[in-house]
């Protein structure tokens, strides 16, 4: 049976939740962001993005870009409460959902006679009770709907069979599409292959001898928009991690040691919070030349005890003795025992 699933993605997330707090932002561009020196932007308005502000772009360019713009800190408790509303409403309309983030999910929608009369009424309802507005994009699978959500933003709503997508987005880059990073792009692209249609002409076994076997055959599947994922309404949790970004470069160890005990004590009250232990402890430094690095340590009996999970970063990080002053740090648990209460973020980037 041909499946029918949708992508909403909830826009500019972020910057909405605080214009609903402050309506005399609503028309001015807006930046959530911190404010150290090297803060990235979270996300911004429609009237920022304008500008060419987005996300993960540094906040000092930001601001370059448009000096009016009003910036504000993130409040990570007003987002999470809010998508909590947003996916409740969701959940009490579409029976199958799938939450990925905070402000994202997929939804299928194979047994409504109409499903996108049905979006629409979603998107209404939640605009209604939340102030929020949301895109939707709607395909015969996870990929298509993903790319088509994109397509019309800020409130669109999109609707894409997959030999429609692959006529739409024929000259993209294959960045363009979920799975396919820059570096892959960078690769392809040195091997003469610039767009999605010329990915889907190469033959298979080019792109085998270039990427592997596997690699090869995936890269395929996505520049022809295939994608076998089903909608799962519980998203098994791989990891949850804690990290920070230091204002200035930190070569002093007993300072590196007390930030990893702090991304320790976080990291830890989240898992205990949703009853998650696991067996796999890692750190990431990335160094100040931008070298990122990480170890790992699997532990015999699962764990979210800060004690233990503190002591066991440290001794990574002791092992790996960093050779130059390190920009960031972070702290992961993984392998867990059982699956926790669903929730829609797996990491958290603290301030220090």
């Amino acid at each position: 049976m041909r499946r029918v699933i949708a992508h909403l993605d909830l826009d500019a997330f972020y910057a909405s939740v605080e214009l609903n707090r402050n309506p005399a932002l609503a028309g001015k561009p807006v930046i959530v962001s911190g404010s150290g020196p090297r803060a990235v932007v979270t996300t911004a308005t429609y009237e920022a993005r304008a500008f060419g502000i987005g996300s993960a772009m540094p906040t000092s360019q930001a601001r370059r870009l448009c000096p009016q713009a009003i910036v504000i800190a993130p409040d990570y408790a007003a987002y999470r409460a809010a998508s909590q509303e947003v996916w409740a409403i969701v959940r009490g309309e579409i029976e199958m959902v799938e939450q990925v983030g905070l402000d994202e999910g997929y939804l299928d929608l194979t047994e409504l006679v109409a499903p996108k009369a049905a979006m629409r009424r979603l998107v209404a309802d939640l605009k209604g009770a939340t102030g929020l507005s949301a895109s939707v994009g709607i395909g015969p699978n996870k990929l298509v709907a993903k790319i088509a959500s994109d397509c019309e933003k800020p409130a669109g709503l999109v609707a894409l069979s997959r030999e429609g997508a692959c006529e739409r987005f024929a000259a993209a880059p294959p960045s363009l599409l979920p799975g396919i990073g820059p570096k892959t792009g960078e690769r392809l692209a040195a091997t003469g292959v610039r767009t999605i249609a010329e990915l889907r002409a190469q033959p298979e076994d080019r792109l085998r001898e270039a990427f592997g076997e596997r690699q090869g055959a995936y890269l395929q599947r996505r520049a022809r928009f295939e994608d076998e994922g089903p909608v799962a309404a519980i998203r098994e949790t791989k990891s949850q991690s804690s990290e920070t970004t230091f204002d200035q470069d930190v070569a002093d160890r007993s300072e590196q040691e007390r930030a990893i005990e702090r991304l320790s004590a976080d990291l830890c009250a989240r898992l205990d919070r949703r009853g998650l232990r696991g067996r796999t402890v890692a750190i990431k430094v990335r160094l100040s030349d931008w070298t990122t690095v990480t170890r790992a340590r699997t532990l015999e009996q699962p764990t979210n005890e800060t004690s233990t999970v503190a002591a066991v970063a440290l001794a990574l990080l002791r092992a790996y003795d960093p050779p130059r002053p390190v920009r960031l740090l972070g702290v992961r648990v993984a392998g867990f025992e059982r699956e926790p209460e669903p929730a829609g973020d797996d990491q958290l980037a603290l301030p220090l």
